[in-house]
């Protein structure tokens, strides 16, 4: 385990040997490069700042209590914990606030308890779609909906199947 935290240090120093080889001047390179992603990082800002805004919105309005509540038996139809219900609808929208939500249910269920298993899985084996996707198609002219629906779609099977996993294990 040492030796793995040397690998981006010595990556570095590779590269850093290698540019001065080539006699490429590494700080001109660097500062060429930040002026490329001020534009980028200009673009993507609104879309990503909206994100952030309807993600505490939907939890603020009590819209994932009530959606949760709503989808309930649902979810142990398919096998999922309603209990965590509310960690699987903020999930595609938050990271973090789906990581508290994991630790609290870790706290209340125990991480080796069903529930805290479900939860570990569904924090883990998913990703923040519209976050990513605010970030993948910025400035894109292309209608996000398919692959966002894919996605999604994706992640709820996957989160099924593990939780059967979970079931059998």
């Amino acid at each position: 385990m040492r030796y793995a935290a040397l690998v981006i240090p010595a990556l570095f120093l590779v590269l850093f040997v290698y540019a001065l080889i080539r006699r490429v001047k590494i700080y001109d390179s660097f500062t060429e490069g930040v002026k490329e992603a001020v534009p980028l990082v200009l673009s993507v800002f609104p879309y990503l700042v909206s994100v952030l805004i309807l993600s505490e919105l939907f939890e603020r309005s009590g819209l994932a209590a009530r959606l949760t509540q709503a989808l309930s038996p649902v979810f142990s139809f398919l096998g999922i914990p309603p209990e965590i219900g509310k960690l699987v609808l903020l999930k595609p929208f938050s990271g973090s606030g789906s990581t508290a939500l994991l630790a609290d249910l870790l706290a209340a269920y125990g991480a080796d308890s069903y529930i805290g298993r479900c939860a570990a899985l569904a924090c883990g084996s998913s990703e923040t779609v519209f976050f990513l996707s605010a970030v993948y198609f910025a400035g894109s002219k292309k209608s996000v909906a398919k692959p966002v629906a894919v996605a999604l779609l994706s992640n709820f099977i996957s989160l099924i199947f593990g939780c059967f996993l979970c079931r059998i294990l």
